[in-house]
């Protein structure tokens, strides 16, 4: 079980570093912000593929464990199960992060940024602590 949360740790840890990485560089003018903000059919597609993405991510992330034939293959199968549908919730929730981070600087919509923030705050409820590995591969 060990293994499988350190597994879990260093996927959290690594996309949320490429999303805070994608931050530094912008903010620090090594890219340039706003180089697509002029093209706005590319915009308006990635804003409404990402919103969908996000928010159905965020849903799914949070009640994924609670859908019983998941829950059932946690608690028999214990961390292979765990690995697997974890790095699926983690996938859920931090690849449309740092998609939403890296299209907000460059199309500078605030909305990319307000989704990405909502996915944040959403990631202490799926942190792959030991005693939440343990607690979600028990009855």
């Amino acid at each position: 079980m060990k293994k499988t949360q350190r597994i879990l740790m260093v996927v959290f840890i690594t996309i949320l570093t490429l999303s805070l990485l994608c931050v530094v560089i912008y903010e620090t003018n090594v890219l340039e912000a706003g180089s697509m903000a002029d093209k706005k059919q590319d915009e308006f597609f990635a804003l409404t593929v990402l919103e969908l993405a996000s928010l159905a991510g965020v849903v799914l992330a949070l009640r994924l464990f609670k859908f019983k034939c998941i829950h059932n293959e946690l608690v028999t199968q214990k961390a292979p199960a765990l690995l697997k549908w974890g790095l699926m919730r983690l996938a859920l929730l931090e690849l449309p992060m740092l998609s939403n981070t890296f299209f907000y600087y460059m199309f500078m919509n605030p909305a990319f940024g307000y989704m990405a923030i909502i996915q944040l705050l959403c990631l202490p409820f799926v942190y792959p602590s030991l005693n939440r590995c343990i607690a979600e591969t028990e009855e």
